[in-house]
């Protein structure tokens, strides 16, 4: 089965410093994958390279792949169509993806026809069924909303009802639900979980929790440092992890830990290199398939 996403040693740096260094992935279709790691880690850089939306200053090397297109040779104009026909992405931070002067429901509904042919009234239509299927209560009363009159989460629920509007294949979502609270946290989760099962829409998931990585994650990658330093099935990978790095990262999880207690320290410095020689062995004999999809 092809990938939705590939990734092909991909490195990313801005001027002389480096940001992403030879990432290899590919995502399977349907599937959920967590990128997780610490800020500063290489994360949201790789997203958005995957979408074109580096800025001018940053070089790109290796391969990446949507649907088994090459996004790092597409235009302008090819790139606009991919994004929001092939692949979307959603913010953290649902206000600052929505115009704060403009009703939500025409954001929704604009979005369709900057790539549908289709009249307004069908693209209003698409918008309301959009949010219906968000779960927003009485969408035809709140189409006409503008966003500060939302709640956060329902906010981030019109960002992802946009970012679904022309059915993506691939949804990148960059820290989705760190602006909530737990409560809306757990609603938008299963939300994205929900649209992968009824769509099949392939989602990276990035975030620096661990606990989101667990609840909704089909497979996890482990960064630091630019480098994607493991990969593997997500219960698998937080019950046996391979890395010193991802070890002290899980141990670092404030939730259970004794009061007064130190909690670890992750070395800043701690690479791929330190991987002895059998956690190398360990990783090189996993069945073809089983890390890269």
């Amino acid at each position: 089965m092809s990938a939705v996403l590939s990734f092909g040693n991909v490195g990313v740096s801005f001027g002389t410093t480096p940001a992403v260094t030879d990432v290899t992935l590919d995502l399977r279709r349907g599937e959920i994958f967590g990128i997780v790691g610490e800020s500063g880690s290489g994360k949201s850089t790789l997203a958005n390279a995957a979408m074109g939306l580096l800025p001018a200053n940053a070089t790109v090397t290796g391969s990446i792949k949507v649907n088994g297109r090459e996004v790092l040779s597409l235009g302008d104009e090819e790139l606009r169509h991919m994004r929001g026909r092939e692949a979307a992405m959603i913010f953290q931070d649902a206000s600052v993806s929505l115009d704060p002067t403009w009703p939500v429901g025409d954001q929704i509904a604009e979005t369709v026809r900057a790539h549908q042919k289709i009249s307004r009234g069908a693209a209003k239509a698409r918008a309301l069924a959009l949010m219906t299927e968000m779960g927003i209560a009485d969408p035809a009363s709140r189409y006409g909303d503008v966003p500060h009159r939302l709640s956060g989460g329902m906010r981030q629920r019109i960002v992802i009802a946009a970012a679904l509007a022309n059915d993506p294949q691939l949804l990148i979502a960059d820290e989705p639900t760190t602006a909530l609270d737990v409560t809306l946290q757990a609603q938008v989760l299963q939300l994205i979980d929900t649209l992968r099962q009824r769509h099949g829409t392939t989602v990276l998931l990035i975030t620096h929790d661990l606990g989101v990585v667990a609840q909704v994650c089909d497979r996890v990658g482990v960064m630091h440092g630019g480098k994607l330093l493991e990969m593997g099935a997500t219960r698998t990978l937080l019950a046996r992890p391979s890395h010193p790095y991802t070890r002290a990262l899980l141990a670092a999880n404030p939730v259970g830990a004794k009061r007064g207690s130190r909690l670890p320290v992750v070395p800043p410095e701690w690479s791929v290199e330190s991987l002895t020689a059998a956690e190398r062995q360990r990783d090189s004999e996993i069945p073809a398939g089983a890390a890269y999809g």
